[in-house]
């Protein structure tokens, strides 16, 4: 029987060879199949894991910026209210001076200017913000994921010193932006009479003329761009640290060239055009409150004209831009702010 057997393996000894090299194949190729598979899913998990801190860590950063711009708003609406002061010329035309028709001029000026200045500075503080917290916050991440034993990259005083370079925004930055808007309102509205009425659409017309000449007649002049508002020139932060550098002097200095770069990138030029353009718009609708027709009046206020409808004397519409600084630059939550402080996904944030 035994050797029948034997025989029988002898004949077929290729097919049993086969059979068995077949059955491996097919046995190894599993065990190598089941453990690509485990390498992918623990992939797949850590870079979800990977992703969700991201993401947590995103969101978090937004949370800051938005409560550290509102922290901000009342420093800077003091600041253009005190280079910008309206209040006094509205208390000496109560006392009904002889240069009455020349204190309305100026306040014409002052409160326009001082209205477009708060929508500029508003919308640059917000993004240089954002900015700014993002860079800090990719520096913690990269710290936190290295652990508690590694060297941190942006410790807390290089992030204190890396964020007081806002104060250009509320200094120079913010008297030269004052300066710029003055003389292109000037230039819009100084020849405009008190007593000319103006609809909203030709008071939006005078506002697109204002940024016009703000945002790139300044530049085609002076060769700078609104990122010069918000950060200071390269030379001078270079100049006032050529001497005994530190290693957190070097760092803050590199993250102020990041910060730098990405002001100059049309990424950056981008969202603050939109930021810009939401902010005007903001600033419209909360005019358009005062455009309204007289209860019972007949006019089509749906209509696509309804928007040159009613008009109002320019000495009547002084008052109203004049106030719209406090709803701009409220410190409480306002749409103004929240439309602007709007974040995005960290997938759709170019410098995340």
């Amino acid at each position: 029987m035994f050797s029948s057997v034997w025989d029988f393996i002898k004949r077929h000894r290729r097919k049993f060879i086969f059979a068995g090299a077949a059955v491996g194949g097919v046995y190894f190729l599993g065990k190598y199949a089941q453990k690509k598979l485990r390498e992918l899913q623990e992939r797949e998990a850590t870079e979800y894991i990977a992703q969700a801190r991201r993401q947590f860590h995103f969101e978090s950063n937004q949370r800051t910026c938005n409560m550290t711009v509102l922290s901000m708003l009342p420093p800077l609406r003091e600041a253009i209210v005190t280079q910008l002061n309206s209040e006094n010329l509205t208390v000496l035309l109560k006392t009904k001076p002889a240069n009455k028709l020349e204190i309305w001029e100026d306040l014409k000026i002052i409160s326009f200017t001082r209205t477009i200045v708060a929508v500029y500075s508003t919308c640059m503080l917000v993004v240089l913000l954002r900015v700014q917290l993002n860079i800090i916050g990719g520096y913690l991440y990269l710290d936190n994921s290295i652990g508690k034993n590694g060297c941190p990259v942006a410790p807390p005083n290089v992030q204190q010193q890396y964020l007081s370079s806002i104060q250009h925004l509320l200094g120079d930055g913010l008297t030269e932006l004052m300066m710029v808007v003055k003389r292109a309102v000037q230039n819009s509205l100084g020849g405009v009479s008190l007593k000319q009425s103006l609809s909203l659409l030709e008071l939006e017309q005078q506002l697109g003329w204002i940024r016009a000449e703000v945002e790139v007649g300044s530049e085609a002049v002076s060769g700078r761009s609104l990122s010069w508002f918000m950060l200071a020139d390269d030379e001078n932060a270079l100049v006032d640290q050529a001497c005994g550098l530190t290693e957190n002097d070097v760092m803050t200095i590199r993250l102020l060239n990041e910060t730098r770069d990405m002001l100059d990138s049309p990424d950056f030029t981008t969202v603050l055009n939109a930021c810009l353009n939401r902010g005007f718009s903001r600033l419209l609708d909360n005019l358009a409150e005062f455009f309204r027709p007289p209860p019972g009046d007949s006019a089509p206020t749906s209509a696509p004209d309804s928007l040159s409808v009613v008009s109002l004397p320019l000495a009547k519409i002084i008052p109203i831009i004049n106030g719209q600084i406090n709803t701009i630059c409220s410190e409480t939550p306002s749409h103004f702010v929240q439309v602007n402080c709007r974040g995005r996904s960290p997938s759709s944030v170019p410098w995340i």
